[in-house]
């Protein structure tokens, strides 16, 4: 038996810091996620890291976390390698942060997201994630995309 989930591929570090909890907002320049509020989501690892690093700078200021806690999190996400299916995440509701957010609110956004410069995008909650038994090997696609998960593999 198996369960057939839609499935999101994230760059790391984010799929680990999706995984792990520490991200709880998905950011998109589209509303990708929206009609999958509440569904779940399946997370893949892609092979390929972020192409920036603005996730260091809020974790280590807003978030407050050391550079040992950092590793950790980084060691966790890569914990079943890449090019994987490793988790499942319950998706939200999606909505457009405004241009004008400024202030405490959107520090709190940035920090849900681990990102910066959310204005404008659509931005999705992210609950209850749950790293899968064992990785499922797939290859990856763009935006959404369909997996079948043996039950054997779920949490």
């Amino acid at each position: 038996m198996a369960v057939q989930v839609w499935c999101l591929s994230f760059r790391q570090p984010y799929a680990g810091l999706v995984l792990d909890g520490v991200k709880t907002v998905e950011s998109r320049w589209r509303p990708l996620l929206a009609a999958l509020e509440s569904q779940t989501l399946a997370v893949h690892i892609a092979r390929r890291d972020w192409d920036g690093d603005e996730w260091q700078a809020v974790l280590s200021g807003p978030l407050g976390l050391t550079p040992p806690q950092i590793q950790a999190l980084l060691q966790s996400g890569e914990r079943f390698g890449r090019g994987v299916v490793a988790g499942l995440v319950d998706v939200g509701g999606t909505w457009q942060c405004p241009p004008s957010l400024q202030g405490a609110e959107l520090k709190e956004l940035e920090r849900s997201a681990a990102l910066i410069g959310l204005q404008e995008k659509h931005l999705t909650r992210l609950t209850n994630p749950r790293w899968l038994k064992a990785p499922l090997s797939a290859r990856g696609g763009r935006d959404l995309w369909s997996v079948e998960i043996p039950a054997e593999l779920l949490p």
